[in-house]
């Protein structure tokens, strides 16, 4: 005989995390990656980046498929984000009230320079944390192609400001991105870099698919208008690329990041980084911090990648 007792909701959450919730086909060319570039500021001295034929993916262009999915016109951005975050068992996160907490990128294969269909992007909740200021959702994207071969894994934390679950604090994880290796404080760091976002910076990052107006309406926020904080991310990468990996498109393996103040369009970002040990498959583990020049406050902490460092060679 079956039950009509309906399922309590730690047991709904328990069968949502680590549940696959659905696929978005995702597509992307040439000129695609080209515009992504010039959103994370490529320059004319970065050539594998911005010009053919040397060209060549950026790693962390992925990011950009939550929103962007197959599309090549402009989406509307809360429409969008109704349709790429809905899962069966939560309730409805209001997008407005939505803060970017951090994101992680995993690059398990270099990307074709042109998709061609059938390539996914496989979705599914990877913890869900529940505090008295609002909730936490995890996601993992794993980016696929037409024969299942993964190309990356990202992880994405949103911080649903005011939301409620249980009403009360609740942690579910299966989550498994690498510990991020603290900043040793009691060194200087190995490199430094010292980059320059431009005023039309915002604009041109919209182009690769995050239309949201809080990155262009001056109204749409208390501090005028914001950089997309994957923008941000892609600044460190690109940092990260030209200091630690000599500029090779694929040295990057894996990069996370926590976003802890706002950039404005014009500001001056400096990524600090230390080298903190040797990671898996050779890779060289890296923490950084990236600090905004104008306002003197840290943007993106607890920054880790793994890179793989160029042999140098022998004489």
């Amino acid at each position: 005989m079956a039950s009509n007792i309906a399922p309590s909701i730690t047991q709904v959450l328990e069968s949502v995390v680590g549940r696959e919730y659905g696929t978005d086909p995702v597509s992307w060319n040439k000129r695609d990656l080209l515009t992504y570039a010039l959103g994370i500021g490529a320059n004319s001295d970065e050539q594998q980046f911005v010009n053919d034929p040397a060209f060549a993916a950026f790693p962390t262009y992925p990011v950009v498929l939550f929103l962007k999915g197959a599309d090549e016109e402009v989406v509307e951005f809360t429409e969008r984000l109704k349709l790429t975050n809905y899962i069966d068992g939560l309730p409805y996160f209001d997008p407005q009230h939505l803060l970017h907490a951090s994101e992680s990128i995993e690059i398990l294969k270099p990307l074709p320079l042109v998709s061609g269909p059938g390539w996914l992007f496989k979705k599914r909740i990877v913890a869900i944390r529940e505090n008295k200021s609002g909730v936490i959702l995890e996601n993992e994207f794993t980016l696929v192609d037409p024969h299942g071969t993964p190309y990356a894994r990202l992880t994405s934390a949103m911080f649903n400001l005011t939301g409620k679950i249980t009403g009360q604090r609740y942690t579910r994880s299966v989550s498994s991105l690498p510990e991020a290796r603290s900043i040793p404080r009691d060194r200087a760091p190995n490199w430094v870099v010292s980059d320059q976002t431009t005023e039309k910076q915002a604009l041109i990052y919209r182009l690769s698919g995050d239309y949201n107006p809080l990155h262009i309406d001056p109204k749409a926020s208390s501090n005028g208008v914001i950089l997309h904080g994957l923008a941000t991310l892609g600044f460190a990468a690109r940092a990260l690329v030209r200091a630690v990996g000599r500029g090779n498109a694929s040295s990057l393996r894996y990069i996370s990041v926590r976003f802890t103040a706002p950039v404005s369009p014009g500001d001056g970002l400096e990524t600090s980084a230390w080298d903190v040990g040797v990671g898996p498959d050779g890779t060289t583990e890296v923490a950084f911090e990236v600090k905004n020049t104008r306002t003197g406050k840290v943007v993106i902490g607890g920054g880790h990648a793994r890179i793989a460092k160029p042999v140098a060679a022998k004489l």
